[in-house]
């Protein structure tokens, strides 16, 4: 009998399989898994002299965590520039962004970004509190969604923005009574800064991305799909960065791009990203640290905090009554409608992100008209976000056969929920909110992304909300009754959505996803059971231990 490389043996196996079996012991050679016992199962006769046990203790195993929307090397550009997302306050903003520029005094631009809305009354900061503590430089400082900048005088004296600046199509410039812009930008305002910032080159780009890299490492993330691979913003295009690493062996997890779909241009641009899809390799069967650009982003409007999320009626202003402004749709529909059948067509999966109902639908459509040109394929196209969904909607995704790519962590009570969203949705649409009870029992598949660097990329914090729809002890912004409760999913669908979901998303799932004999050694060692202990400390539950085909990636100092 041949001996296994690497045994799993003395706890409990979440195998995430379609009836969630649980078993014992795994035991893996060659990378991959093969054999997976149940309880009364022998593993002992697999183990040799060579082969290494890992005593699970009681803790349990699982497959390999897999974010279906995260933007890594952004994330990791924080990390390196001035990371703000630590903070909660203003004055903490601005004494960390002053010990940055004056640590960084040849730096021409103080980049970095990472704050909260909640932080400033009306979700804007301002120039002048900026100018404060970097007055000599130009500074843009992205938040925590990537949906708006804060800059100082010398950014928008730089970009030539002033009282008769006009606003962008798919953006805002913020600006005070007298109509001078006041220090954020909305959306497509902040192209009128960030196209000046200097270019980052391909080694600070990989620096970035292998940060990233043990980061998610640590948080038993063992594949993603890299929710924006083109320029957007102001951390320049990861493509060339995923290629490189994936070229050199430094790249680790199984990894699919989506494409940027550029919203000021037209249906032109699909010859180039065929080109740039040829351009990234294919996932080779078997190997870890692939790269494959087989998806295609499309931002269809902005978010409800800034009231640039597309919804079918208008926002309220604050007191119950209807505004003019009903958010924007940065791509026409009818270009969608158009777009996605071609992408379809040609292979592509298409990557939404939708946050109010009137995206939501338009992307829906589009899907639709897709299906009704091409037939059904297995593209796998999915929405991400889903913040507001109109109840006719909810069945159309099982209809359709696009999956609901959760990023439950958000929904929850916090203060930018409390503050600059539920007044200003207004009844009933307050409770359309994140619906991932209501698209389950729909029938539709549901995978799960963080969007980090928007918010942690903790897939048990994320897990932890989706079951209790409160946040998780160390991520709780105040004591908050669960949101919306009915809307909750139960804790094996929402670690399902995690590994299998998004594997399936991620057109992985032949290979991982779940723990099965003969597939790839993705697993994740727990410090705990979740299932054995409350429902409320699950989001406290860590990862011990990280394995990609077999390799630890990965191991707590406690492991």
């Amino acid at each position: 009998m041949t001996r296994a490389d690497l045994v799993f043996t003395g706890g409990p196996v979440f195998t995430a399989n379609t009836v969630r079996s649980r078993a014992t012991g795994v035991a893996v050679s060659g990378g991959r898994i093969v054999a997976v016992l149940p309880a009364d199962g022998r593993i002992d006769d697999l183990i040799g002299p060579r082969t290494e046990v890992v005593d699970l203790t009681g803790r349990m195993l699982a497959p390999g965590f897999q974010d279906a929307h995260v933007h890594p090397v952004w994330g990791g550009l924080d990390m390196l520039r001035c990371d703000l997302s630590q903070r909660e306050s203003q004055p903490e903003y601005l004494e960390l962004i002053g010990a940055y520029a004056a640590s960084h005094p040849d730096d021409d631009w103080v980049l970095g970004g990472g704050w909260s809305m909640s932080a400033f009354p009306g979700g804007t900061p301002t120039a002048a509190a900026l100018d404060a503590v970097v007055p000599d430089r130009p500074t843009f400082l992205p938040n925590r969604d990537g949906h708006g900048a804060w800059v100082n005088s010398a950014a928008l004296r730089l970009a030539g923005i002033g009282r008769d600046t006009p606003d962008p199509s798919d953006g805002r410039i913020e600006r005070d009574a007298d109509g001078n812009p006041s220090g954020t930008l909305h959306e497509g305002a902040m192209r009128l800064v960030n196209r000046l910032l200097p270019e980052e080159p391909v080694e600070r780009l990989t620096e970035a991305l292998l940060v990233a890299q043990r980061y998610l490492h640590s948080y038993g993330v063992t594949a993603w799909q890299d929710a924006i691979v083109g320029s957007y913003g102001d951390a320049g295009d990861p493509g060339p960065a995923y290629l490189r690493a994936a070229a050199d062996g430094t790249l680790t997890a199984r990894v699919v791009g989506a494409l940027w779909w550029d919203r000021t241009a037209g249906l032109e641009q699909i010859a180039s990203l065929v080109e740039r899809r040829a351009a990234a390799p294919e996932h080779v069967e078997g190997r870890a640290g692939t790269f494959a650009a087989t998806s295609v982003k499309v931002m269809q409007d902005g978010v409800a905090e800034n009231f640039t999320a597309a919804m079918l009626e208008p926002y309220c202003d604050g007191h119950g009554h209807p505004t003019d402004n009903s958010g924007l749709s940065f791509v026409d529909p009818a270009i969608l409608n158009e777009a996605v059948p071609q992408l379809d067509a040609l292979g592509f999966q298409v990557h939404f992100h939708a946050i109010g109902d009137r995206a939501v639908r338009e992307c829906l459509d589009a899907v639709q008209h897709a299906v009704e040109r091409n037939g059904r394929g297995d593209n796998r196209h999915h929405i991400a976000h889903l913040q507001v969904v109109h109840p006719e909607d909810i069945p159309r995704f099982r209809q359709l056969g696009v999956a609901a790519n959760m990023q439950s962590l958000w929904a929850a009570l916090e203060p930018q929920m409390v503050e600059l969203t539920l007044p200003f949705l207004g009844s009933p649409r307050d409770a359309w909110q994140y619906p991932f009870g209501d698209l389950l029992r729909a029938g539709a598949v549901l995978a799960a992304g963080s969007d980090w660097s928007v918010s942690t990329p903790n897939p048990m914090a994320a897990i932890h909300t989706a079951v209790n729809r409160t946040a998780a002890r160390d991520y709780a912004e105040g004591d908050y009754e669960p949101f919306l409760p009915e809307q909750a999913i139960d804790l094996g669908t929402s670690l399902t959505a995690y590994t299998a979901g998004s594997a399936w998303v991620n057109h992985l799932d032949a290979d991982t996803g779940t723990v099965e004999a003969g597939k790839l050694a993705d697993l994740v060692v727990l410090d705990r059971d979740p299932f054995a202990g409350p429902a409320d400390e699950i989001g406290e539950t860590r990862v011990l231990q990280t394995f990609v085909g077999g390799e630890r990636v990965y191991a707590a100092d406690d492991a």
